[in-house]
């Protein structure tokens, strides 16, 4: 399990599995806004308790979630040298040529860094817990309305659920053609930052190709299957809203009041 690629779902019956996509989808884009809005230590502790509760509610392993975080710890890194060096130059910690650490980019980048932490977290948790089809049916319903100005919602929504599954199967891509070019005797664990940054390039033009791949045999198979676009396609059933659908997004609309109001 702790292998798994980040974004992919993992069937269960916990009470995150049973919610509404469509709520699920509303309260993770009011989450964004908390996460947004939140620039204080008492209101990252607020969004570090909701986000273990979620974990806990979801019974995802704990190295599924953390996973992607973990396997990108260098980006987080740059992120947070690249505020610190370059936010602000007025009252340097330490000073030459062009670089300039200060304070105030140091807490910059830490917010950064939180921020784009949390998110990641949250957006896996949603992914672990809604199938594709249901994370399809949620947008086209919350972009419905964009539908009467001339959007094309099932287009837009089948675009995004797609890109939203791709990240995946990319994951898995990489993994594996990693593996095949260490079987050549490639080395990808070299301790220098240089020759591990160098090792990554011949994998960038062979998931590229893989890439393109998928999407040729993604488009025969909805072709082969009748898909065309501007028809009108049967949905999946609509369920109704339920009391603790509602309560969800009570409780995730406190989260982003209190950021906003107390914290």
């Amino acid at each position: 399990m702790s292998r798994l690629p980040a974004g992919m779902y993992l069937p269960g019956a916990s009470c995150l599995h049973r919610l509404d996509p469509l709520v699920k989808l509303v309260g993770f884009v009011i989450f964004i806004a908390a996460v947004i809005v939140t620039d204080s230590v008492w209101g990252y502790a607020l969004l570090a308790v909701f986000i273990g509760g979620l974990i806990v509610l979801s019974g995802i392993p704990l190295n599924t979630i953390f996973g992607p975080v973990r396997r990108t710890y260098l980006f987080f890194l740059t992120i947070f040298f690249m505020n610190g060096f370059f936010f602000s130059a007025a009252d340097p910690l330490w000073s030459r040529w062009f670089f300039c650490l200060s304070w105030a980019g140091m807490i910059q980048g830490a917010n950064v860094v939180l921020r784009l932490i949390i998110l990641i977290i949250a957006g896996g948790i949603l992914t672990a817990t809604t199938s594709p089809m249901e994370i399809t049916a949620a947008l086209r319903r919350l972009l419905k309305p964009l539908g009467y100005v001339g959007i094309p919602v099932d287009i837009l929504s089948l675009i995004i659920s797609v890109a939203i599954q791709f990240i995946p199967v990319l994951f898995e891509e990489v993994e594996t053609i990693r593996k095949a070019q260490t079987a050549r005797g490639a080395r990808f664990d070299s301790a220098r930052l240089r020759e591990r940054a160098e090792s990554m390039f011949p994998l960038v033009i062979p998931v590229f190709l893989a890439a393109f791949r998928r999407a040729d045999e993604l488009a025969l198979a909805m072709e082969a299957r009748g898909y065309r676009c501007g028809k009108k396609r049967s949905e999946v059933a609509k369920n109704s809203l339920h009391l603790w659908d509602i309560g969800a997004l009570f409780i995730v609309l406190g989260v982003l009041m209190v950021q906003i109001f107390v914290f």
